[in-house]
């Protein structure tokens, strides 16, 4: 595995370890999916609805893959499995991939604008510098905007143990540098 992937598991684990106990449970990702919710006020339900799914989905897939003593909860060195064996986690991170770009995008219109991009970023726990170092990497529009696809692509490369110099990498701060 690259560093670099290294680097963003670890950061990942960081903020789905909602409550900061070192595990990850089911009560985290309730708490990030309310969080996201709150940030995409003006989303449609069922748009929300489906990023809850996948927030669901994402903590079953990885409860059942990944919690190898059966204690409820995903420690750090469990949870590095994920990207160990992506083959294992490639739906539910295309599924929670698309549902979180799509509640970026309200309107329909297949864009996602900054605001509500960071937005929705600040939600998850990333810091806001680095959120904007993400967007420019997406290369955004005149407009300020990017395709929901790109982030979408974007967080599905986030998640590859094999890629380095993806924009996902400005999220780590100054490893992206």
């Amino acid at each position: 595995m690259r560093a670099e992937a290294i680097s963003r598991v670890k950061l990942v684990f960081s903020l789905l370890d909602v409550n900061g106990n070192g595990r990850i449970e089911a009560e985290d990702f309730e708490l990030m999916a309310q969080r996201v919710a709150e940030a995409a006020h003006d989303s449609a339900e069922p748009a929300k609805s489906a990023m809850n799914d996948a927030f669901r989905r994402y903590w079953a897939t990885l409860s059942a893959e990944l919690d190898a003593d059966r204690d409820g909860g995903v420690d750090f060195d469990e949870y590095t499995a994920c990207v160990l064996s992506p083959e294992r986690f490639d739906e539910t991170v295309t599924g929670f991939a698309e549902a979180l770009a799509a509640l970026g995008d309200p309107d329909g219109d297949g864009l996602v604008e900054r605001d509500r991009f960071a937005a929705l970023m600040e939600a998850i726990g990333f810091e806001r510098a680095n959120i904007d170092a993400l967007f420019d990497a997406f290369g955004p529009s005149d407009a300020d905007r990017i395709p929901v696809v790109t982030w979408a692509d974007g967080i599905k490369d986030y998640y590859a143990p094999d890629k380095a110099g993806i924009p996902g990498d400005h999220l780590v701060g100054d490893a992206a540098a």
